[in-house]
């Protein structure tokens, strides 16, 4: 039995799938192209993918699918990727932890980010929000209620993070450090799960990406009691940073990029990098950012390489920091 991508394959091939008739008469590309993301849909990711793929669809390939490959912090979408062949049609979306930081937390990775890949470009960039659900008491309102709070409470002092070893894990063990104080983290496979355990009061608090609780701060079902950017952010300007409330090593932003597996041919990813970069500058494009949150950001894949290396040796120091070794 074919399954899904086989499937999508074949119609796309022979033309059997009448929506994609003229995407195909106008792709220079052959075959499907998948755009792989290690987290589950409905996240911050699939509002970054969906419109870019939608964009390139019938341009860069006849079809282009946004596909999820979820599990182990995104290192199963990293190892898929990397084993996929270097013909331009596997296209990887992963944030910036999975091949700058877990090189330095795993003992043992089944990837070298550094080798196995070629940059594309980033698409955006985000910072994380320390927020608080109906499991915290309301009257909490501040980074130091909370530390006080946890410190008299201390079985219900858990946060949640979407990936175990993620930049947001950090952040919670950088505030930790800070505080003297060890709270339990609980990982989740993805954003989404997680928001949904803050929403409904199984986590106290949890480090998210500003732009998946953005709508439910404003609607004030959640609160976020700081941000992890280097400065306010612009989509919560009465939030005060970590920064400002003493803890200076919770400078934490991270990027969404997309990477093809090594020895996929440069025009190919000159050709991919000038199509992501017409997406980020769709008005339309501009709207979804807004809404989620997020900030477009583009660089050539020279100056993507360049940050993927910088962010490399920078995140050494901060894991040596903390002295986490993650679990496989």
């Amino acid at each position: 039995m074919l399954n899904r991508r086989a499937l999508i394959q074949a119609g796309a091939a022979t033309g059997a799938a009448p929506f994609l008739l003229p995407a195909l008469a106008q792709a220079p590309g052959a075959g499907t192209a998948f755009v792989v993301s290690g987290f589950p849909a409905g996240g911050m990711g699939d509002n970054v993918a969906r419109p870019l793929a939608e964009k390139m669809r019938g341009r860069y390939a006849p079809a282009v699918v946004v596909e999820s490959r979820t599990g182990a912090g995104g290192r199963i979408a990293v190892e898929y990727v990397k084993r996929a062949a270097p013909d331009g049609l596997t296209i990887l979306q992963i944030p910036s932890s999975p091949m700058v930081l877990y090189p330095h937390t795993y003992k043992k990775l089944a990837y070298d980010p550094l080798a196995d890949f070629i940059p594309v470009s980033t698409t955006v960039n985000y910072g994380f929000s320390f927020t608080a659900g109906p499991g915290l008491p309301p009257e909490i309102k501040t980074v130091a209620d909370y530390i006080q709070w946890a410190r008299s409470n201390p079985k219900m002092a858990t946060y949640g993070v979407p990936a175990a070893g993620s930049a947001l894990h950090f952040a919670g063990m950088l505030l930790q450090k800070a505080a003297g104080f060890e709270f339990t983290v609980v990982p989740y496979r993805g954003g989404a799960p997680l928001l949904n355990d803050v929403m409904g009061g199984q986590i106290p608090v949890s480090f998210n990406v500003i732009g998946e609780v953005l709508p439910h701060v404003r609607a004030g079902k959640l609160r976020s009691l700081a941000v992890t950017n280097p400065q306010r952010s612009v989509f919560m300007p009465d939030v005060p940073t970590m920064v400002e409330l003493g803890y200076k090593d919770i400078a934490i932003q991270e990027w969404l990029g997309w990477f093809v597996p090594a020895r996929t041919p440069a025009d190919t990813v000159t050709r991919l990098n000038a199509l992501v970069r017409e997406g980020l500058q769709a008005p339309e494009f501009t709207e979804i950012l807004t809404r989620n949150g997020l900030q477009a950001i583009h660089q050539s894949p020279a100056e993507f390489a360049a940050i993927v290396r910088q962010d490399h040796q920078r995140w050494a120091g901060l894991a040596k920091t903390t002295g986490f070794t993650a679990e496989d």
